[in-house]
């Protein structure tokens, strides 16, 4: 927790809500790394790049440096040779030229994603988690849930539906562009 009152009060309010959901993201696209050692680095860039970046979006920054660092850990171990995360498949989620701008306006739009998917019902959210994030097939989400298959895909076909619906409506809202 900072020192500085102001500081701690927009820590509370705008990093340490997403603690939990950060926490479980890592454990699921990093088995292995040592999340409090992360998180807690995490919150560091953060708070200090705050005193000299605008933030729009304080939570999908704080998603992009834990990411970042993540990777960094990770190929850190590839480079040193230990390998415990070696198993890791982070073809989907590595980087390399993005510039500080551009991981920040992927952030953003992760962020957008997961409003869009938290808004869907629970059923859809479910289907569309298990199967678009955590990658599961159509069976093992029917597995899981204990539902059948043809529900998984017509609740998942009705979970994209709503999405897409979810970013038009986003899309009509912004002002028009300019230039």
């Amino acid at each position: 927790m900072p020192e500085d009152p102001e500081q701690a009060g927009w820590f509370c309010q705008f990093l340490q809500p997403h603690e939990a959901m950060l926490r479980s993201w890592l454990k699921s696209r990093f088995p292995g790394a040592d999340v409090d050692d992360i998180i807690q680095e995490a919150y560091v860039r953060v708070l200090a790049a705050r005193a000299t970046t605008p933030m729009d979006s304080p939570k999908a920054f704080l998603f992009a440096t834990a990411r970042n660092l993540a990777l960094g850990r990770l190929r850190h171990e590839r480079v040193a040779g230990q390998g415990g995360l070696a198993e890791i498949d982070a073809d989907g989620i590595l980087d390399d030229g993005a510039d500080v701008s551009e991981s920040v306006a992927r952030a953003q739009e992760l962020e957008i994603l997961t409003q869009a998917i938290q808004s869907l019902p629970t059923r859809c959210r479910q289907i569309i988690t298990l199967r678009k994030i955590y990658g599961l097939s159509q069976k093992e989400v029917a597995a899981r849930l204990g539902i059948a298959e043809h529900t998984v895909e017509a609740q998942g076909t009705i979970g994209l539906r709503k999405i897409a619906e979810y970013f038009e409506r986003l899309e009509r809202a912004r002002p028009p562009r300019h230039g």
